[in-house]
């Protein structure tokens, strides 16, 4: 850790009001990538948002164990706070513990939900910073990921969650094992009459749609210049999706995109029957990168459905779309 002198000249004379601290400034180009499990190695369930239960999270300490992995469980799981695992400082206080140990090698979030961005701020990341570790989970995640790659150019895993494992497809089990253990993922899907042709590399960084507008002007808004956004989202009013989707591009967010891949959109309706939106979202989505020429691909198997494939952050992908199909692979 190092600290940074701000002074301002004013009139000949030399103020100095604050001191800037740098907890990990690596080179932007430079992604830190946590090192791959190995059996035998620990990895801690805690839940940063909403309230679980141990019963709940039952299935996926069994499927982590059957990859002989050693798990343990977080404070906050069984704690409620109305509709939340504890208070702030609970919450907070166990994510913290599970970062400072060296011994966890990996860090699960049990479930999304809303809260993790009530404790983001008060996370002390300096001992992860020498230690980095990987951090799983998606939805209400999308704040870590986002906060992760922003702030510490570090990348996580955008992937299914304990309270999702027993109705997870195999695939959606099978590709965050693989990640996690090293491998590099190529899913390959059918095409999307909505899809555009072509081939694109990059760092991909993205998650839930809504939880990126939410981070809109904080410190851990996403750069998406050059990379491949991928978003998803759940349970929405049709205009409320297009008025993130006009978030994105008046925010300059779709402009200088290598590529688009478009998750799980998943529960989308109208405000009622006699107000239809008039387009899916999948067509506004459509229709907002008109105007651009890079690379989108739509039904990515990626979000709120048992089909939900791994995705690193952070990490390096190529992207392949034809008139068969789209490949999203790890380079």
């Amino acid at each position: 850790m190092f600290t940074r002198r701000i002074d301002f000249l004013i009139s000949n004379k030399i103020f100095q009001p604050c001191i800037c601290t740098d907890l990990f400034s690596p080179p932007m180009s430079e992604i830190i990538f946590p090192s791959s499990l190995k059996k035998g190695d620990t990895v801690r369930i805690v839940a940063t948002a909403r309230k679980i239960s141990l019963e709940e999270i039952q299935p996926a300490i069994d499927v982590l164990n059957s990859w002989e992995l050693n798990v343990e469980v977080g404070e906050s799981i069984g704690k409620e706070n109305f509709q939340l695992a504890g208070s702030d400082e609970e919450r907070l206080h166990d994510f913290q513990n599970a970062m400072d140990d060296n011994s966890v090698k990996a860090i699960i979030c049990a479930r999304g939900g809303y809260g993790t961005v009530r404790i983001i701020d008060e996370v002390d990341f300096r001992k992860f910073s020498k230690n980095p570790k990987w951090i799983c989970g998606y939805s209400d995640i999308t704040v870590i990921h986002s906060h992760l790659l922003s702030v510490y150019n570090t990348a996580s895993l955008h992937c299914t969650m304990p309270v999702s494992f027993s109705g997870n497809t195999p695939e959606s089990l099978q590709s965050m094992k693989s990640i996690l253990f090293g491998e590099k993922n190529s899913e390959k899907i059918p095409a999307n009459k909505l899809n555009r042709e072509g081939i694109a590399a990059g760092k991909l960084c993205g998650g839930n749609l809504s939880l990126l507008q939410n981070l809109s002007g904080t410190v851990s808004d996403i750069d998406t210049t050059d990379r491949i956004l991928f978003f998803e989202d759940v349970d929405e009013y049709l205009y409320h999706f297009d008025r993130m989707i006009q978030w994105l591009k008046r925010s300059g967010k779709l402009e200088n995109l290598a590529a688009l891949v478009v998750g799980h959109l998943s529960k989308m309706k109208n405000l009622d029957e006699k107000n239809p939106f008039g387009k899916s979202a999948e067509e506004i989505i459509a229709d907002a990168v008109g105007e651009y020429d890079y690379p989108v691909c739509f039904g990515y198997p990626a979000g709120h459905e048992n089909d939900n494939r791994a995705l690193m952050i952070g990490g390096n992908y190529s992207l392949t779309i034809n008139s068969g199909w789209s490949e999203l692979k790890m380079t």
